[in-house]
């Protein structure tokens, strides 16, 4: 990518980042409104390409406690990939899937924290099928490891996985409409081969 910055990217080829998300929140939706049983919609506010360094100042408060969901991405394209969630947004979820009315000031527990596990693992999926079917590429997520902490610390985990990849990464927020309005970050680092791959594929020349 010497001669095609970030900058160039999400400038030149908006329109093409946009289409993955929007493909990419269609699966997911439907995916969410089945697992839930109600009918909910997903948006895409934001889509681009950012550094790796600055992936916790875009997303937020870094002392916020949040969910994090990490996968390892194997075949034609290798990496790492992580949904985040805040805590109030997890709980929501939580309550509607497993029929409850929890607080969200309560710890999630055990089964919870699976049922948790399995929407993220949705909802990443549906990113990896869109950006599978837009690329032609093979791509297949491996079990889901989930974590609450800090932002700042859930970061820090992927960050080094991520800093044996390569230093940019795809950043899609997502806002589910459902009862009320829920936040979602889904970050995707390809290691460098499969970095251009996915460009090139979506037919941005390196």
């Amino acid at each position: 990518m010497d001669n095609l910055t970030l900058e160039d990217v999400n400038s030149k080829y908006l329109d093409v980042l946009k289409e993955l998300g929007n493909i990419g929140a269609g699966n997911a939706t439907t995916a969410i409104a089945n697992m839930l049983g109600m009918k909910i919609d997903m948006n895409v506010p934001n889509i681009r390409l950012i550094e790796v360094s600055d992936l916790g100042q875009a997303i937020g408060a870094e002392e916020e406690v949040v969910i994090g969901i990490f996968l390892e991405v194997q075949q034609d394209v290798e990496g790492s990939m992580m949904f985040m969630l805040d805590i109030p947004s997890a709980r929501y979820l939580v309550n509607k899937l497993m029929m409850t009315d929890v607080s969200p000031e309560v710890p999630f527990g055990e089964m919870e924290l699976s049922a948790l596990k399995e929407i993220g693992n949705i909802i990443a999926g549906s990113y990896l099928s869109a950006m599978s079917s837009l690329t032609n590429l093979v791509i297949v997520p491996s079990i889901p490891y989930i974590a609450v902490d800090m932002a700042a610390s859930i970061l820090s985990v992927p960050a080094i996985e991520f800093g044996r990849f390569g230093d940019n990464a795809l950043l899609i927020q997502t806002e589910i409409c459902a009862d009320v309005a829920i936040n979602g970050y889904f970050i995707l680092m390809p290691e460098q081969d499969s970095y251009v791959k996915i460009l090139s594929s979506l037919g941005i020349s390196i």
